[in-house]
């Protein structure tokens, strides 16, 4: 059996990054690693090929080649994953789709004519699958039926299928599931509120594997909540560590983790000692009352300034996710947000207007109250969209809030300083990572920002004097630091998107007051 998986195209974003990837020569942040999982689990003897739509397009060679398609992707790649959907029939082939998107809202993969939804997590449904074709079957809807497969038995993904030089960093996932019950989060609704983490040997083999294909930059472990399961992470990074150290420090870890983290020291001192440098962060919103409204009790239990604060003491940079248009939201949200993301010096703060996905607590009180919107539904997950619900607050005050947060602080000079203030109050890794050149790309990397930076905007002075202070105060901060100052090259050019975008939905919306969609309609 020859399978082409194919990935689909995702929308501009937050996280793209795409001027400041131009600069060393990346095309894509992240490879897919739910993609190349699928690939380590179905039949070894069978033949693989990956797409990332991200990277490069399908050719007709591929589409020849191929006797399954499988096709992949979350809530934002919909309009791509419709498409290669049809492109798959109009060829004859035969065609699955799964992963988070298709789990949720099946309905438009079966309006495009899929020929097997495999639903749910992998590890339950893609051997059924492949069962459905050994009997010579064309088509089903294969579920787990609300079982949660065991981690522990995942196979290592298939990373060579990947072209590594397109990536800037490689992906791992520990965990899945969060114990936490945020009233608008999907997570849990996907994958439970238990965590599941594969053992430290299971990790360790991953890690390896990009040790061999020759890996050695950053790699992103994509857990939803890294700490869910405290005890459990706790085991596997003792074991990390050593590993680490025997291979001389080849990569440099980051992740996703509840604000709870800055509580347990042990916890942060040990992934620290595993040379993580990044963690993100759920914030939401500095506003008590909308954090107990959501359910986000694990934000109001301590200070968030102090929080955030301690965790990038302790040698993590922070980067934390805001969101807008919270029920009974009092005005002035957005400038709480700035002044917050100031007061803790976040480098990288992205915001988004709340949206209602599919199955969540948040959707389905919603519905019952008749305020989901019928006109919005395609936008879900689009970080530019406006909200797919009626709010308590007025769209255009929110929408003008979410485009001031973008524009104040993406704005050069403030960012710059916002960067320098995070960095100088890192404390640095207590071990030794080897030295390493930058290769030419790189340095034409580091050479460009200097020119743009230092010399032709008018942050010039503010960066040649924030670079030395660096170097002289916080040397071991130099490459995180230069490396954040590069991606003002896209969030530059991103605000003046977000601006656009809004102000255009903003336009659409006031001209055509959308209605809130009838229960009837919605129960259907």
């Amino acid at each position: 059996m020859r399978v082409l998986l194919l990935y689909p195209l995702f929308p501009k974003s937050f996280w793209s990054f795409d001027k400041a990837l131009e600069l060393i020569g990346r095309k894509v942040s992240l490879p897919p690693l739910g993609m190349i999982t699928v690939a380590a689990i179905l039949p070894q003897t069978w033949e693989f090929r990956l797409v990332d739509r991200n990277v490069r397009f399908e050719t007709e060679a591929d589409w020849e080649w191929a006797d399954l398609v499988i096709i992949s992707g979350m809530i934002v790649q919909k309009p791509d994953m419709v498409h290669l959907i049809r492109e798959a029939k109009r060829r004859g082939k035969l065609v699955a789709a799964g992963g988070p998107y298709v789990t949720s809202v099946p309905d438009a993969a079966q309006e495009a004519g899929v020929d097997f939804l495999v639903l749910d997590e992998g590890e339950i449904t893609l051997p059924l699958l492949v069962e459905a074709l050994s009997r010579g079957e064309t088509s089903g809807v294969l579920r787990a039926n609300g079982e949660k497969p065991d981690v522990t038995t995942t196979p290592v993904p298939r990373f060579d299928l990947l072209d590594l030089n397109a990536y800037n960093e490689m992906s791992v996932q520990f965990s899945r599931g969060c114990p936490f019950q945020c009233e608008f989060c999907d997570i849990i609704v996907l994958y439970g509120r238990k965590p599941r983490t594969k053992t430290p040997a299971q990790m360790i083999a991953e890690l390896q594997a990009l040790y061999d294909l020759g890996w050695r930059r950053s790699v992103f472990m994509v857990d939803d909540n890294f700490i869910g399961n405290k005890r459990n992470v706790k085991l596997m990074l003792r074991e990390l560590v050593p590993w680490m150290v025997a291979h001389d420090y080849p990569f440099r870890f980051a992740t996703e983790a509840s604000v709870d983290l800055a509580q347990d020291e042990e916890l942060l001192d040990l992934m620290v000692e595993a040379n993580f440098g990044g963690v993100f962060l759920g914030i939401e919103t500095p506003d008590t009352e909308s954090l107990a409204l959501t359910q986000k009790f694990q934000n109001t239990r301590n200070s968030l300034i102090e929080s955030v604060q301690k965790i990038n003491q302790a040698g993590l940079s922070v980067m934390a996710g805001f969101i807008l248009g919270f029920d009974d939201e009092k005005p002035g949200a957005g400038d709480r947000i700035i002044e917050f993301v100031e007061a803790t010096a976040i480098p990288k703060a992205m915001f988004g207007m709340l949206q209602a996905l599919p199955n969540t607590a948040l959707w389905k009180r919603l519905q019952k109250e008749g305020r989901l919107l019928e006109e919005n539904q395609e936008t879900q997950g689009h970080q530019m969209a406006l909200m797919n619900f009626v709010p308590t607050r007025p769209v255009e005050e929110l929408a003008r809030e979410y485009v001031n947060c973008f524009w104040e602080l993406y704005e050069p000079e403030r960012y710059l300083a916002r960067v320098h203030r995070h960095f100088m109050n890192m404390k640095p890794a207590p071990h030794k990572v080897p030295f390493r050149m930058l290769d030419l790309v790189e340095m034409k990397a580091v050479l460009t920002i200097c020119w743009r930076q230092g010399i032709k905007r008018s942050t010039r002075f503010q960066f040649w004097g924030q670079l030395f202070s660096i170097i002289r105060r916080n040397p071991k901060m130099f490459v995180p630091y230069l490396s954040n100052c590069a991606l003002l090259e896209h969030f530059i050019q991103y605000r003046q998107s977000v601006r656009e975008e809004v102000e255009a939905q903003l336009a659409e919306y006031l001209a055509n007051k959308p209605k809130p969609q009838s229960l009837a309609v919605l129960s259907s």
